[in-house]
């Protein structure tokens, strides 16, 4: 299935983490944080900032999670993306 966003929104796939502190300890799954890091995968005919294939940092709270053929994603607006990392 093909997945064109409307307007300004992008689809962002997270990417996870270290499972580890800088100390060696390994983090359980229960007491992880989401990430607030991802990638974008397709982009919508208002976004003008970024492209698919950027990786982005994004507020804690933003986006609506989704699940589309059966990956987890996320759909939030341009203006949630707190900046492009390069």
């Amino acid at each position: 299935m093909s997945f064109i966003p409307l307007h300004d929104r992008v689809p962002v796939r997270r990417i996870e983490g270290d499972a580890k502190t800088s100390g060696g300890l390994i983090i359980p799954d229960t007491a992880k944080e989401k990430p607030q890091e991802g990638e974008i995968v397709a982009v919508g005919a208002g976004a003008k900032d970024v492209k698919a294939g950027d990786r982005n940092l994004f507020g804690k709270w933003s986006g609506t999670e989704i699940k589309l053929d059966g990956e987890d994603l996320m759909i939030m607006k341009e203006s949630d993306i707190l900046g492009v990392m390069t």
